[in-house]
């Protein structure tokens, strides 16, 4: 089971992330090179969004009954995420480390160069849940 310090935890340790309340003072967004990757509405029961695969996003909707499309996102490449259910937390760490090597890997060159990335980021092309 996870938890928002847990998330924030992760997340503030990845290499460029910058965290901000660009929507309201109630979301919390994280960023890597200026683009989302992980979003947390505080207001609501714990939970957070994640952009994924759209192979990846389908089949873990389908896979596990806390993840669905993201309410007000691209439904194609985004997932909500309800935590304090049955996922784990090695499960949802690999969700935002999925998310957060997307969003890397679609930066320009000259952006991802500036970052000092771990080499096991690959693994989370399509990690395995």
């Amino acid at each position: 089971m996870a938890d928002i310090i847990q998330i924030q935890e992760l997340c503030l340790s990845l290499p460029g992330v910058e965290e901000c309340f660009p929507f309201n003072e109630t979301t919390l967004v994280f960023k890597v090179g200026g683009k989302m990757f992980a979003l947390i509405p505080l207001e609501k029961d714990p939970q957070m969004m994640v952009k994924c695969d759209p192979d990846l996003a389908e089949e873990w909707r389908l896979r596990f009954e806390e993840v669905e499309p993201a309410f007000h996102m691209n439904k194609k490449h985004w997932n909500s995420v309800i935590l304090g259910g049955t996922l784990s937390w090695e499960r949802v760490e690999k969700m935002l480390l999925h998310s957060y090597y997307l969003v890397v890997q679609g930066l320009p060159k000259r952006l991802r160069c500036t970052l000092t990335l771990p080499d096991s980021l690959a693994d989370y092309a399509h990690p395995q849940l």
